[in-house]
């Protein structure tokens, strides 16, 4: 499959997130495994580029736009004969300005210095600032200046408040009338002032009053943006586990399930392990239970620092975890669990109560294309067993039975130096 294939399958993807519908059903086996709907926000390996260069927040191109659209306006009035083109190159000159100092600004970091982080407030003020100084520049470009005014309003209402807002407001009659000043001052055509201050009239009873309509718009935005973010807080809470700290025992079979569908689709490889904590009865009877959920507390944080961002690492059930490697083949994935091995066993558990070493035993096996979800769990599965039989405390690796390979190849079979 091809690059151009993973990313269309990638994008097919991320406009519809795994979801317990009709049209994305879990399949049976996951079901049986007692899956919900929760996964994790990060995608297959491949795809994570991708999603850092084409999923950039987009405010920051709204207001080039805008000065795109404005730009076209002036562009228009050059083809009807209404301004020389002189107009046009300033409009651009004008937009360029803006443009580049406020991405400078950006780009620089300086924007983190100020509250409003979008830098609002200077963009309306700049953005007011260039259309009157066009407008003194051009009078018949007045025409363009009224609805273009009530656009840059638009763009900053939802972050400035009512009274910054008023003040804007305020700002734009003065420089309006200033510049009506200026052109009666220039050609003293008493009924080019009467339409000007006719203009004038208008903005001041309009402007004020949109601002205070489109301040129910920004309550009502606001409220929305809590509510989001409540709902986004009660959906990341019911993923994750509430004692170990990571992903549950459904998100993790979710993610599971979803990284199973994206390697079908994809080709990619997808491996998994299985992690379970060495005589944990024994940790609980000599530190008491409460001590035994603090190891598995320490252990999650561990276990979630040796694995890389894009990896799925969940709590099953009881001291038993499950580490999903998207876009990852066997050796890299048996690498991040002999990772986690030793930093477990050599962690410092500083415990009186607690007599030897904590460790883990994980098994580790690489999905095959078209096998069902608990196949492919169960290899892993089997491996950890192994593990455990094997004398605890190293990784056993269960290869992928490919179709009409020898009966005895999916035997686990290795050296004696820890995993297999």
């Amino acid at each position: 499959m091809g690059f151009t294939d993973v990313w269309a399958t990638w994008h097919a993807r991320r406009r519809m997130r795994f979801e317990n519908t009709d049209a994305f059903p879990l399949s049976e086996e996951l079901n049986e495994l007692d899956v919900s709907t929760y996964s994790h926000p990060s995608e297959m390996g491949v795809a994570l580029v991708l999603k850092q260069h084409l999923n950039r927040p987009r405010t920051r191109v709204v207001p080039v736009l805008l000065c795109l659209l404005y730009l076209a306006c002036a562009l228009a009035f050059y083809a009807l004969g209404v301004v020389d083109f002189s107009t046009v190159l300033v409009v651009a000159g004008l937009i360029a300005v803006l443009v580049v100092s406020f991405t400078g600004l950006f780009y620089a970091g300086l924007h983190e210095r100020f509250a409003d982080r979008q830098m609002r407030l200077p963009i309306v003020v700049g953005a007011s600032s260039a259309l009157l100084l066009v407008f003194y520049l051009e009078p018949v470009t007045q025409i363009a200046l009224t609805p273009f005014l009530f656009v840059v309003m638009a763009y900053g209402l939802f972050t400035l408040s009512r009274n910054m807002a008023l003040a804007v407001c305020v700002g734009i009659l003065a420089g309006y009338g200033l510049v009506a000043a200026l052109h009666y001052g220039q050609g003293e055509n008493a009924a080019l002032l009467r339409l000007a201050a006719l203009h004038m009239v208008s903005l001041a009873l309009a402007l004020p009053a949109y601002v205070l309509l489109m301040g129910r718009v920004r309550t009502l935005h606001r409220l929305l943006q809590k509510k989001s973010s409540e709902m986004r807080s009660i959906t990341e809470s019911s993923r994750q586990d509430a004692l170990a700290g990571c992903l549950n025992r459904r998100a993790i079979l979710a993610a599971l399930e979803e990284q199973k569908q994206l390697a079908d689709e994809s080709g990619i490889p997808l491996c998994m392990a299985v992690v379970d904590l060495d005589h944990f009865k024994r940790i609980n009877d000599e530190m008491g239970h409460l001590e035994g959920d603090e190891v598995l507390r320490t252990f999650s944080k561990l276990g979630q620092t040796a694995v890389r961002a894009d990896d799925f690492f969940g709590r099953y059930g009881g001291e038993e975890f499950l580490v999903i490697f998207p876009a990852t083949p066997l050796l890299p994935a048996l690498n991040t669990c002999e990772r986690i091995r030793v930093q477990v066993e050599s962690h410092g558990w500083d415990n009186p109560w607690l007599k030897g070493k904590v460790t883990v035993s994980i098994g580790v096996t690489q999905y095959v294309l078209g096998e069902t979800a608990l196949e492919f769990f169960a290899r892993a599965d089997a491996a950890m067993y192994l593990a455990k039989q094997g004398g605890r405390n190293q990784v056993v690796v269960q290869e992928p039975v490919v179709p009409g390979a020898a009966a005895n190849d999916d035997e686990a079979q290795g050296p004696a130096h820890g995993y297999f």
